[in-house]
């Protein structure tokens, strides 16, 4: 493993107003050993970031490395093989744009994160939950209302986002084959959404016994739950239920937010996919019910962004894009920038993340003991968020684990 130094850093980690004044970053054993003026690290590869910006790796917190395709349906229909493949080339896209860490929300499985860690080309760290929860008839349900397909209850295909459970003693029992197969935390799908047939955004999905037996579950493997979620309705009735993680939440009303956050709760919005199922769904197989729902959503995007930042609602960073739209990962950056100061866009692809990911100190900082994950910037995020947006064009260097995975 590689030893480095990386000198004249200027540290930018959404802690700050400002970057940090100029220092030295030693990187050894694949985690940051010290930090300081003037280090000395005999045979280590040296990194001169003068006129350059440094940031932690950044962390996307809800992707979906097996949505190699927008249609969902057709997604669950490919071959393992074909799904596994692709799915190893968007995830070196993202860590091309920065992102060193990233948690998937529904279809990654254990089998393929090991995959993943005998990968030819460099992949990012996969946070995983498995195959999201779902009832009959919610949000991963791609049969629509004439298909009578049975449903498997176990070898789901890799393509698929979800399983579908109904009831407690299923629930429990799916929740259990998550964390045997080796997720890190659970998805319940707690919401009616825009990828699938048969659910409004209004529905609500499960009985309030099942998410509190889920959430009982994630406890008893000392994890949490995530939960998809749109409507303030939804939102409040999942943290009275115990759920921690609130992923998009694009309808949620003060009053829920300041309940969310007096909770612990932490919310993980994805406007860009909205932004782009909108624009580009269509176009990318998106099928034509799923697109006549996006507006139900998107619309009211920016103000919950707003609604959440004044309740004092913590907001990791979250991207939710399909297929041909992954390449506007970064777009999140610059949509929240439009409502929230760059300090707090910044923090929630660093320290917010960590938290959410609960590897706090691990992620989302260059302090010594964190995994030596960094990048470089051509410009200040701080003044101009768009640095970080595009294919990685202004992040010349990348650092994961520390190794150097981009030079430039």
């Amino acid at each position: 493993m590689t030893d480095l130094l990386i000198r004249n850093a200027r540290i930018i980690d959404g802690t700050t107003d400002r970057p940090q004044d100029a220092t030295d970053i030693r990187i050894a054993d694949g985690l940051v050993q010290e930090t300081g003026s003037g280090l000395s690290a005999p045979g280590a590869t040296e990194i001169d970031a003068a006129g350059r910006y440094v940031m932690p790796g950044l962390t996307d917190a809800h992707v979906h490395v097996i949505a190699v395709t927008a249609d969902l349906k057709a997604n669950a229909a490919l071959p393992d093989t074909i799904v596994a493949i692709r799915s190893l080339k968007l995830m070196n896209a993202m860590l091309m744009r920065g992102f060193t860490t990233v948690r998937d929300l529904g279809g990654a499985t254990a089998a393929l994160r090991m995959a993943a860690a005998e990968s030819p080309v460099p992949l990012p760290r996969l946070n995983i939950c498995g195959k999201a929860l779902s009832q009959t008839g919610g949000h991963t349900d791609q049969r629509g209302p004439i298909d009578e397909t049975p449903t498997p209850e176990r070898n789901v295909p890799l393509g698929s986002m979800g399983i579908i459970c109904d009831g407690v003693p299923a629930v429990r029992r799916a929740a259990r084959e998550q964390f045997r197969t080796g997720t890190d935390f659970l998805k319940v799908m707690a919401n009616g959404g825009v990828s699938s047939p048969s659910d409004p955004i209004h529905f609500l999905g499960f009985a309030r016994e099942e998410l509190i037996a889920m959430v009982e579950e994630a406890e008893n493997a000392g994890s949490y739950v995530a939960a998809h979620l749109y409507t303030d309705k939804a939102i409040r009735r999942a943290v009275e239920c115990g759920i921690h993680s609130l992923e998009h939440c694009n309808l949620i009303e003060p009053e829920t937010a300041r309940l969310a956050a007096a909770a612990g709760c932490i919310a993980c919005p994805t406007l860009v996919t909205y932004d782009k199922l909108s624009s580009e769904g269509e176009a990318m197989g998106l099928p034509a019910a799923s697109v006549a729902k996006v507006d139900d959503v998107r619309l009211k995007g920016m103000e919950s962004l707003a609604i959440m930042a004044e309740a004092g609602l913590p907001m990791a960073y979250g991207s939710d894009l399909l297929g041909g739209m992954q390449p506007h990962q970064s777009g999140e950056f610059e949509i929240r920038g439009r409502v929230l100061p760059a300090q707090t866009v910044i923090a929630s692809a660093t320290t917010v993340a960590a938290k959410l990911l609960r590897m706090e100190g691990r992620i989302g900082t260059l302090a010594p003991g964190a995994f030596g994950d960094a990048i470089l910037v051509d410009g200040n995020p701080l003044e101009d968020l768009s640095v970080l947006s595009g294919q990685g064009d202004r992040i010349p260097v990348i650092v994961k684990g520390g190794e150097i995975v981009k030079a430039g």
